[in-house]
């Protein structure tokens, strides 16, 4: 059973910079890459950033490049995001996801297997 384990989210000024980290465990797992998705009140979840583990292809949405840097570690299943410059729009649910298997556009959440439980992060303005 695959786990995800999200940390390091809570309330920042605007402004301010917060890093989430990410662990995974189980006793099997391997992922293709490891992305953040975030969902914020009645809203869809969106697409963060992505680090593919083979080639090390990252991809950021339009809305973060610039501020977030998400990095990691393949031979010991962790994923951070440093977010910098943070926006109040940036309030939301960030949501860890491991992508086990080639296929799929990475940028897409229905192509995720595996999904963290999510940790708030809000920023005041």
């Amino acid at each position: 059973q695959v786990q995800l384990v999200e940390s390091g989210g809570g309330l920042v000024q605007a402004g301010g910079s917060l890093r989430l980290s990410c662990a995974a465990s189980g006793r099997t797992f391997s992922s293709y890459a490891m992305g953040w998705f975030r969902q914020a009140p009645g809203k869809e979840r969106e697409f963060v950033a992505v680090i593919k583990w083979s080639g090390g292809s990252i991809y950021y949405a339009d809305s973060v490049k610039g501020r977030f840097t998400i990095s990691g570690d393949n031979a010991k299943n962790t994923v951070y995001l440093q977010m910098n410059s943070l926006k109040p729009e940036d309030t939301a649910v960030y949501y860890c996801a491991a992508k086990h298997f080639a296929g799929d556009t990475v940028t897409l959440s229905h192509a995720f297997d595996s999904w963290g439980q999510g940790t708030q992060v809000t920023v005041s303005s």
